[in-house]
């Protein structure tokens, strides 16, 4: 796939609700072993909710301010503090993307880049704090270097994302939670990965599972 046009633009994110409605249990365990046992839920009801806010908040031709709109949208739907970080990485995305009509190589790359800037703005957290931006920025930062390299289509963009992020749940495994409840749980964490960068990488499969179908 070489571009997403304004029209497949909720299709992209029923990608992201499918791969949620299929990892909400699994995520919900893991967050009870950290949290408060609702991440699965979170990410299933904001993602399943937002193509249909997409719809519902077209701005024609615009992908940008459609998602600005779209985001904060979303937030009343998800007010938990993930359903927060995720619907600011959304916004921070669209402003990124403000008169783009569609989404090539370098726009997927700058949309992930603001998603994660988006995140990190709006929880206060820094790389290493063991939270889902550990996860989107080294996505962000894999799919910024595949379009310097000169990548062609969404496919290389979205699979170095992938890898990136995988990467970076990895990487949490070896990190301390400084945030919320997980924070309580620190002395089990080493050695897992966090829920919140899991579900980032789940996040960015989802994209991937629409535009390498």
């Amino acid at each position: 796939m070489d571009k997403i046009t304004f029209a497949q633009l909720p299709e992209l994110f029923e990608g992201v609700a499918q791969i949620f409605t299929e990892k909400k249990d699994e995520l919900c365990d893991m967050d009870a072993q950290m949290g408060d046992g609702d991440l699965g839920l979170t990410m299933h009801k904001g993602y399943s909710a937002l193509p249909d806010l997409i719809r519902e908040n077209a701005e024609p031709d615009d992908i940008g301010k459609t998602l600005m709109k779209s985001g904060m949208k979303m937030a009343s739907v998800v007010p938990s503090t993930m359903g927060t970080l995720m619907s600011s990485g959304v916004m921070e995305g669209g402003k990124a993307l403000k008169g783009k009509s569609e989404i090539g190589p370098a726009e997927l790359a700058a949309y992930l880049t603001a998603f994660a800037a988006g995140i990190q703005k709006r929880g206060k957290c820094q790389l290493g704090d063991r939270t889902i931006l550990d996860a989107v920025d080294a996505a962000a930062k894999k799919a910024a270097a595949a379009v310097e390299a000169g990548a062609a289509d969404l496919d290389a963009v979205i699979n170095a994302a992938v890898e990136g992020a995988t990467e970076g749940v990895e990487a949490t495994k070896q990190m301390t939670p400084k945030f919320g409840k997980a924070a309580v749980f620190a002395a089990k964490a080493i050695g897992t990965p966090d829920q919140g960068a899991v579900a980032g990488r789940y996040m960015i499969m989802g994209l991937q599972s629409y535009i390498c179908k």
